[in-house]
């Protein structure tokens, strides 16, 4: 999914600086394999120019690089996507994209480190490419949501289905969206902070 196809932000993007209402900043990572769509998404929802390290792909990565979706995909992230977003006057949040190639997952443990919490990307084509993932930040201790990205001609399963099929347990979010339009990443971003607040407030009544 690439990000020229994303919705843009009607207008100029805001500047760099952090709103002057702002009185909490939290950083939040974009994860999934190859293809999911995590540029797509920070860069959808991102107000200001989101920064990317897209590389071309070349014949060099034949064979080492996950090639689903080469045929129209020419380029992959490798090192991070990063944008920004404002939730609220007060809540500012980092958004950081993940690279999905394979070779690149070893940057992934500095990316984790201090993110409040994760949105996991899913495609429904490569359901297995998402437990590693899940994994790596259950091993972290990093609290997410999963988010089934539409792509067009994919199967679609009820969202129960898939709860199953990737062994989530009730309490974790899991929703359907399309990350080219902002108001449906915006919404996962929504969601994972009302199940991040939800998480402090059992911990603070235990």
């Amino acid at each position: 999914m690439d990000f020229k196809g994303s919705e843009t932000i009607p207008g100029p993007r805001t500047e760099d600086q952090l709103p002057h209402t702002a009185e909490a900043a939290a950083k939040i990572v974009i994860v999934g394999g190859f293809g999911v769509g995590k540029t797509t998404m920070v860069g959808s929802v991102s107000e200001i120019k989101p920064l990317t390290t897209e590389e071309t792909m070349t014949q060099a990565g034949v064979g080492v690089d996950d090639n689903f979706g080469s045929a129209t995909k020419t380029a992959t992230t490798v090192a991070m996507d990063f944008g920004r977003i404002k939730i609220s006057d007060q809540l500012v949040l980092y958004l950081f994209g993940t690279p999905g190639q394979e070779r690149f997952w070893f940057l992934w443990n500095g990316l984790f480190e201090g993110a409040l919490g994760a949105v996991v990307l899913v495609d429904t084509r490569r359901l297995e490419v998402s437990f590693d993932v899940m994994g790596r930040l259950e091993e972290r201790g990093v609290p997410f949501v999963v988010a089934v990205n539409s792509f067009p001609g994919a199967p679609r399963y009820p969202l129960k289905d898939l709860r199953t099929a990737l062994d989530l347990s009730e309490d974790v979010p899991i929703m359907e969206c399309d990350v080219r339009r902002r108001a449906s990443s915006r919404d996962v971003l929504m969601t994972l902070m009302r199940f991040l607040h939800s998480l402090a407030m059992t911990r603070s009544l235990a």
